[in-house]
């Protein structure tokens, strides 16, 4: 009977986890735009720190943790230009492929000279 039980909690657990996580992500607003995305990420900033300090001291760590990496630029500006930049090589593919074409056989004809 628990060899039956057990897959069973295995697998609801793991779901469990996955869809607080799910949760999780979607109500602070990572999954969310851009902004609110850029949002999440300097609460994350802002709380991360004093909750490692506090749990180091409850277990009795004295080590120094590494400073936070700063980040020099807007995720929001780099979202967007990514997006621009795959929707302008999705529609130039067409044209890119039709010239790459006419190189090859240009090429294959040269060799055959």
């Amino acid at each position: 009977m628990a060899a039956r039980i057990l897959p069973v909690l295995k697998l609801a657990t793991k779901v469990t986890i996955a869809g607080g996580a799910l949760y999780v992500a979607c109500d602070s607003g990572i999954l969310g735009s851009g902004e609110q995305g850029s949002e999440a990420l300097g609460r994350a900033k802002a709380a991360i720190p004093p909750a490692v300090e506090e749990w180091m001291k409850y277990f009795g760590l004295e080590t120094q943790l590494p400073t936070m990496p700063t980040v020099e630029f807007s995720p929001v500006q780099t979202w967007n230009s990514g997006v621009r930049w795959t929707v302008s090589a999705l529609s130039e593919a067409p044209t890119k492929a039709n010239e790459y074409t006419h190189q090859l056989f240009h090429y294959l004809k040269d060799l055959t000279k």
